[in-house]
């Protein structure tokens, strides 16, 4: 009787012991292959493919042993049709070999818009209809009026435009506003270290128009541009009250000394 139970918990025993066995066996096989599946400990450098065609940024996409996917398109004036404007992971990350990097490339023919109505509306609120509809602010041009920043007329080149008029998206939209002679002054904000788009914002924000952008000869490409900060502007940030709609000239250079934004 006793053999009897010796022999039958010898064999539990047994059991248990190739169960483990074969747990751990199948773990390191597994760990094997995922590490040569994964090339474990070994990452690469996301290259720069901004600016690049589809064909020429998945070549070099290649040759980094990676591959790229266009996940969307935008259309924008500054960059040539069909030149990725931006990838995701950015450039300069450190991703696994045959990581698939997701373009966004500018559209070969830009969509059509519907133009907001903006008459009667706050400038801020013009601004950001604007926005949601993929059209661009331009120039504000003010006239005497009882209710300051009342956006009074909505001009799309030097003429009227009537809401619901078909245009391109990234079409420059200008606004006639109202002016109120005792609520007519505003203040330059100190732009320097601000990137390009938020410069932009911030003159518009503050009620003044943008007279020019002035590129360092260093920035070559549409992604310079956005990297670029200012580090000069025209008028200065003195504190001193201007009137609404005065013009600010802004220069930017890439790695600008005083980074804000």
């Amino acid at each position: 009787m006793k053999q009897k139970k010796s022999i039958h918990g010898n064999w539990i025993v047994r059991n248990l012991i190739l169960g483990v066995v074969f747990v751990l066996v199948l773990v390191t096989v597994v760990s094997v292959f995922l590490s040569i599946r994964t090339r474990h400990g070994k990452e690469i450098t996301v290259p720069d493919l901004s600016g690049l065609t589809v064909r020429d940024a998945r070549v070099t996409a290649l040759a980094a042993n990676l591959m790229v996917t266009v996940s969307d398109s935008v259309f924008m004036k500054r960059i040539p049709r069909g030149a990725v404007v931006s990838q995701l992971p950015r450039a300069g990350s450190r991703v696994k070999p045959g990581r698939k990097i997701a373009l966004t490339i500018n559209s070969q023919v830009p969509k059509k818009v519907t133009m907001p109505n903006l008459i009667h509306v706050s400038l801020r609120q013009a601004k950001a209809e604007l926005s949601a509809k993929g059209l661009v602010l331009g120039r504000l041009k003010y006239v005497s009026d009882i209710a300051t920043n009342n956006v009074l007329q909505q001009q799309y080149r030097g003429r009227d435009i009537d809401p619901g008029t078909q245009l391109y998206s990234g079409s420059v939209i200008d606004l006639v506003l109202g002016l109120n002679g005792a609520d007519a002054m505003t203040y330059v904000p100190n732009l320097r270290g601000y990137k390009y788009l938020s410069a932009i914002d911030a003159i518009q924000d503050n009620s003044l128009n943008v007279s020019a952008v002035v590129f360092d000869k260093g920035i070559r490409t549409y992604a310079d541009s956005m990297a670029a900060t200012v580090y000069s502007q025209r008028p200065e940030a003195t504190g001193v009250p201007v009137v609404m709609g005065t013009a600010v000239t802004v220069y930017l250079k890439l790695n600008a000394d005083e980074p804000n934004q």
